[in-house]
């Protein structure tokens, strides 16, 4: 059966150049309609690219799969460093290292399970360039969208020199993050539910050089942690033999971004909380001055849509904290879910209907992806260094092996498989409850691996389905 979205070409309209729109222009070209893309910044192709306030991207099955629907995974692929685990640093410099994916669990091209690190610089100009090269798609940088009037369908938009310009289409995508204006016009509608709020820790960057022969300063295969309670120090790999390293602290306290003010303060908090950190960054002083600190923030949001005409996409709909490195996956499973909603469409005019059932499938799943990452940062910054935890994380390995497809790991399910994440979080928590009953066994730490525990733990789960 031909795709209707074909046979009725239709002008598209896309707020936001980022990593959402442009692959999503790309998707709604390639089945014949022509597409528009408003971004308020200049084109990321041109000027070097802006660090600082990135946060490094990892991409996962989630986002693996959206790529591929658009025929780009294997571009994408030359710029993403595969990473295989965590590895936590302590102050006393001892390291351990924590496997991501599950013992011989295929991942991307047959390769072991791993998460890969890109550049959201990169990425998003590959994703520009490759939505450009189809003939239906017309980028619009330097143009800011300040109203836009479902009724008419219509947007008015603002270029860098002020002068305005209003534009018809027959459907807008909202793919302008978090603080999106196709959001903001939505939220004049009845009925429409809008949440924001801020995490009380921020976070800064800085950079890691590679070394005189150019090569990694610390294992390249590996997400490094330091965790340290209620803050963290994390660096992720570049291809180019950088790290990209981010501090996230609470703005206020005795560790918090507040405190660090001048380079004596820095400096100090380093060599206190990541003495080992200091002498492989040597400018970090200097990029401290530079870079800012940035905020946190979430929302959610209730429609996605507004009628048949418009549709929020990525962080426009629920903006997340980075924790669970799910941000840019989630958003591009939105263009998944949708494409593939659209590829089923029967009739042109079916459009509300699609929408909706947009809505009700990923409303549920922004809304647990957003409870997953504030989760895992608590498990990042607090447990990871943690005996008792590693123990749980060795139970669940040597489950996940012995009875496969009947216990899967909570990360597992939201890295490495599409399983909706309000379904994952379901099963995360009622294993939580399985595994604080298992290390609440006495001598648990002696008999961990025996059959007896792990007899115990598959038989308490089959009870809870």
């Amino acid at each position: 059966m031909k795709k209707p979205s074909s046979l009725h070409p239709e002008k598209m309209a896309v707020v936001g150049a980022g990593l959402v729109g442009s692959l999503w222009a790309l998707m709604l070209a390639q089945r014949g309609h022509q597409v528009d893309v408003y971004e308020r910044r200049s084109d990321p192709r041109i000027g070097p690219a802006k660090g600082g306030r990135s946060i490094n991207l990892a991409l996962s099955d989630r986002g693996w799969r959206a790529l591929e629907k658009a025929g780009i995974s294997e571009e994408v692929r030359k710029i993403a460093l595969p990473i295989e685990g965590r590895l936590m640093h302590a102050i006393d410099g001892t390291l351990t290292f924590q496997r991501y994916g599950l013992p011989g669990a295929p991942g991307l091209h047959g390769d072991p399970q791993c998460i890969y690190s890109v550049s959201r610089a990169n990425l998003n100009r590959l994703l520009v360039e490759s939505a450009e090269n189809h003939t239906d798609v017309n980028f619009h940088f330097g143009q800011k969208c300040v109203h836009a009037d479902f009724q008419k369908a219509e947007l008015t938009l603002e270029k860098q020199s002020g002068a305005t310009d209003v534009v018809s289409y027959n459907r807008v995508f909202g793919t302008d993050g978090a603080f999106s204006a196709v959001r903001d016009r939505m939220m004049r509608s009845d009925r429409f539910n809008f949440e924001q709020r801020y995490l009380e820790h921020g976070y800064k960057e800085v950079s890691m050089q590679p070394d005189a022969e150019s090569a990694f300063k610390m294992r390249s295969d590996a997400l490094h942690i330091w965790p340290r309670g209620e803050f963290m120090l994390m660096a992720l790999p570049n291809p180019d033999g950088t790290f990209t390293c981010t501090l996230f602290a609470p703005y206020a306290g005795p560790n918090g971004l507040d405190g660090l003010q001048t380079r004596e303060q820095t400096a100090t908090y380093f060599e206190t909380h990541f003495p080992d950190v200091l002498p492989l960054i040597p400018d970090l002083l200097d990029q401290w001055e530079t870079n800012p600190v940035s905020s946190l923030v979430m929302t959610r949001c209730h429609p996605w849509h507004e009628g048949d005409t418009a549709c929020l996409m990525g962080d426009a709909a629920h903006a997340i904290v980075p924790f669970y490195g799910q941000g840019m996956n989630s958003g591009m499973e939105d263009c998944s879910v949708l494409i593939d909603l659209l590829d089923s469409m029967e009739h042109p005019d079916q459009w509300g209907e699609v929408f909706q059932a947009y809505t009700d499938a990923r409303k549920p799943a922004g809304d647990a992806i957003m409870e997953l990452a504030l989760r895992n940062y608590i498990e990042m910054r607090d447990k990871t260094g943690d005996p008792k935890f590693l123990l749980q994380k060795r139970i669940e390995s040597k489950l996940a092996t012995i009875y496969p497809g009947r216990w899967i790991p909570l990360y597992s399910q939201v890295t490495f498989s599409h399983t909706p994440y309000h379904h994952a979080l379901e099963a995360g928590l009622r294993q939580d409850r399985i595994m604080a009953s298992i290390l609440s066994r006495p001598k648990i730490e002696e008999t961990w691996d025996s059959p007896e525990v792990a007899q115990a733990a598959i038989e308490a789960l089959e009870k809870t389905h």
